[in-house]
């Protein structure tokens, strides 16, 4: 949709200032930035509903599924943006480590530094595996990605791979 409206809005030069600092950092210009905070990407607001389908999925398997789509075929811009601020209250700890995973497999795929949130999770106690046959968990555990073996969580195939 094409842009012909104009807003503006008074702030200080400090708080102008942090606006830009942020937008930087985001990867983004300031207009952008702020609207992406006071209007939420329709991406955003996806991945906001399916992280809380995960807090009540029957099946969790479905809803990593829909997020292994949208994560593969993000934008930078729009990775990091979704990925800003992350609601893990209520999320039980294999589905938060499973998730940060993903995300921060996406940021070493994209070349992009993970966001800080993710070294918040605790990593699991004891490790998972893909499989509860013994014969492949020796693969899994060479063949899994860095960010889902730092987490104790054992698999083979992950975002943008289709099983």
């Amino acid at each position: 949709m094409a842009k012909a409206q104009q807003l503006q809005i008074r702030v200080s030069a400090n708080e102008k200032a942090t606006l830009r600092r942020l937008a930087c950092k985001a990867g983004m210009d300031l207009s952008s930035y702020v609207l992406g905070r006071a209007l939420p990407s329709p991406t955003r607001t996806r991945f906001s509903n399916l992280i809380s389908a995960l807090k009540r999925a029957e099946s969790r398997k479905h809803v990593f599924a829909e997020i292994n789509s949208l994560l593969s075929q993000l934008a930078p811009v729009e990775l990091r943006e979704i990925s800003e601020e992350m609601d893990f209250e209520g999320l039980p700890l294999f589905e938060a480590n499973y998730l940060a995973a993903m995300i921060e497999h996406t940021f070493h795929l994209r070349g992009k530094a993970p966001p800080s949130w993710a070294k918040r999770i605790p990593p699991l106690a004891e490790p998972w595996f893909a499989t509860e046959l013994q014969g492949l968990r020796i693969h899994l555990l060479r063949a899994s990605p860095v960010a889902f073996k730092r987490r104790n969580l054992f698999i083979d195939s992950t975002v943008g791979d289709q099983v």
